[in-house]
Parts: structure tokens; sequence; C-alpha cells
């Protein structure tokens, strides 16, 4: 981990010829506010064309983690205040920066150490060289808070061996290093105590590949592999309800304790969840984002968003009141309904080629 600096929430500067960037709010894991993605986009924006800066490196100050997602309880704030404009404002720019992280023309190593969740991996996992750690925790926790997996998140679970994302983004698991790169959220595995040499090295010659070839070892074992035959035949199915039924029905207990798992978190989030997951297989990122947008909003407009929050972050009883309260009472209407959200676009469109 980086040490913390006081002043700014993120340190932006230039250390020989990369562009360092440090997300500086280590008491609350990094977690993202609105003044940090700006800090970011600026600084991209100022490296991007500039030749004295042949790279980019991310990491987090402090010994938690890079990320621990995006400051939700400020948006569930917005949103009990009837500014939820301002809540969407703030995921609209939070894509936008997760689309430029993906296609950003220079390289960029992100160190996800520690904790990498929600807006983490959003800032991380769309880099060109991703890098976990003995201490990684990689997740898409949005269903724990009746929010669907966003950031670009459905696009990277989508493309995950079988159906070992859908798994992950319906259920919030948490992916440890291992997995993390069997499910292609990272790609390298770096010790810990090998972290300080790696920047080192980093910053010294400007070349983040070289350097991660240098010090990356094999990663340990995750237990996705293990799992994977249970998850192809019990995922396989248009609803989560009809998933949820195959997973307690299955012999294998893991299956069986996925499925009680599945029941405490939102019914509709995980239903709009995995509808959100299917339509981005094949897709762009954009396309993903977009999709996520109109998802995110149609959910940050029902109670289980908020109810969410209070239950895993405000008052932390861990015992939200979903409404509705099962799978069985969700309503295909309603998911639909917030699947095709009315949102603006994210991204221009294409110009046109001119005709004569």
């Amino acid at each position: 981990m980086t040490t913390a600096q006081r002043g700014t929430s993120v340190l932006a500067r230039v250390e020989g010829r990369v562009g360092h960037l440090t997300l500086n709010r280590p008491s609350a894991i990094n977690a993202l506010d609105a003044p940090m993605l700006t800090a970011v986009g600026a600084a991209l924006a100022a490296w991007e064309h500039d030749p004295a800066v042949s790279a980019v490196l991310l990491d987090g100050a402090g010994d938690r983690g890079l990320c621990a997602g995006a400051d939700v309880r400020a948006l569930r704030s917005a949103v009990l205040d009837g500014e939820a404009a301002r809540a969407l404002d703030f995921l609209r720019q939070e894509y936008q920066l997760n689309a430029r992280i993906a296609e950003y023309p220079k390289p960029v190593l992100a160190i996800m150490d520690g904790i990498t969740m929600g807006g983490g991996v959003g800032l991380s996992a769309h880099a060109s060289l991703r890098v976990v750690t003995e201490r990684s925790r990689v997740a898409m926790p949005e269903t724990r808070i009746g929010f669907v997996p966003d950031v670009g998140g459905s696009h990277l679970l989508a493309r995950a061996p079988g159906l070992t994302g859908v798994h992950l983004g319906v259920t919030a698991a948490v992916a440890g290093p291992g997995d993390a790169i069997y499910t292609g959220l990272a790609d390298h595995f770096v010790p810990a105590e090998s972290l300080p040499a790696l920047t080192a090295a980093v910053l010294e010659d400007g070349d983040p590949a070289g350097a991660v070839r240098a010090l990356a070892v094999a990663p340990p074992a995750g237990e996705l592999v293990g799992h994977r035959a249970w998850i192809e035949e019990c995922y396989d199915a248009p609803t989560v309800l009809a998933v949820v039924r195959r997973l307690a029905a299955h012999p294998h207990p893991a299956a069986r304790q996925t499925a009680e798992v599945i029941r405490s978190l939102s019914p509709t989030a995980v239903e709009v969840a995995l509808a959100t997951l299917t339509r981005a297989r094949g897709g762009t990122l954009r396309e993903a984002l977009q999709q996520e947008l109109r998802s995110g909003t149609g959910l940050a407009a029902r109670a289980d968003f908020t109810e969410g929050i209070r239950a895993q972050l405000v008052d932390k009883d861990r015992r939200p009141r979903w409404d509705p309260p099962t799978l069985e009472q969700v309503d295909p209407a309603v998911v639909a309904a917030v699947l095709d959200t009315d949102v603006p676009p994210l991204f221009p469109a294409p110009e046109q080629p001119r005709t004569a």
C-alpha cells in the first residue's frame, strides 16, 4: 500500500516518465466521491497527450485496499433528500471515466491490493495491466444494496469463463487473487511484499509491463474452477428464481448454500442483475455501461436501494427489508421496466459518414 498524505483525496504527480495516481481517502478505504472522479479524469486528460508521460500507475493509500467502491452513503443521502439527479450525475461521471481508462492510449497499471470492490473495480479492472496480491479481495457487491453490477462490471463478468462471472455478479461474492485472475478481473499476481519493488521499478524505468514480468509469480489456486460444474448447471436459466430452485435442489453443498445467499439479497436487484449480465454478452464496454445506467437509474428509484445501503453501511444491522421480500413476488414487468429505464446517452453517437 501507499503511505497516505494529508490534503487532497487524489494525489496526482509525474514521477520520471510515469503519471502516478494515488487514491487518498484511507480512512474510507479510498471510497470514491465526485471530486475524486474529477481529479482522476483531469490527470488522465493532462497526461494523455503529454510526451513526457509514457504510462500511468494507479494505487491506493493506506493498508486496507485500493478502493472500497463509490461513497454510496452519499448517494443514498442525495436520493433521500430529493436530489436523485445528483446521484445519477455521479454515476454518469463514473461510467464515463471507466470507459476512458479502458480506452486510454498509454499503459495503465492498477495495483489491486487489498479491498477492490464496486467503483474500485471500475477504476482498476479496465486498466491494461492489473495486479493482485494475496491480500486482494475483488468483488461487485451491488446486489447487497439493491443495485446492479455496474462501472463496466457487467461487461467484465459476462466474459468470464462459462457462467462464473454471472455467479459473482448475482451473488456479490468476493474473489481472491486466484479467482480474480481466472475470471478476467486481473492479470498478474505479485506478492504484497514485492509491491514497493514493483512501484520503484515502474517509476524508474517507465515500463510497467517489464516490471510486472520481473516480479509476478504463479497465483494461489482459486475456488471457482472446482465449483464450475454446478455453476454451469444451475445458472443456465432465464430468471434468478429458476436459478435458485436449481441451486437448492443440487447435491453439491456449495450450490445449496449459494441458494440461501441469493435469497438474502434484494430480489428485484438480483433479477435485474442477471438480465443486465445477459445483455452484456457479446456487446461492447460502452454498450454495457449504457445498459448499467438504465438498470441503475431504475433501481435507484426503488426503495431497495436506500434500504440496502441503510442495512449494510448506515445502521449495519444486516437486516434489509426488501420490497418485495421474495423472488416469487418479483413482478417481471417491473424488471423489464427497470432494464429499459429512459436515460440520456453516456457517449455521443458515432459520426455518420457524409454522403455526396
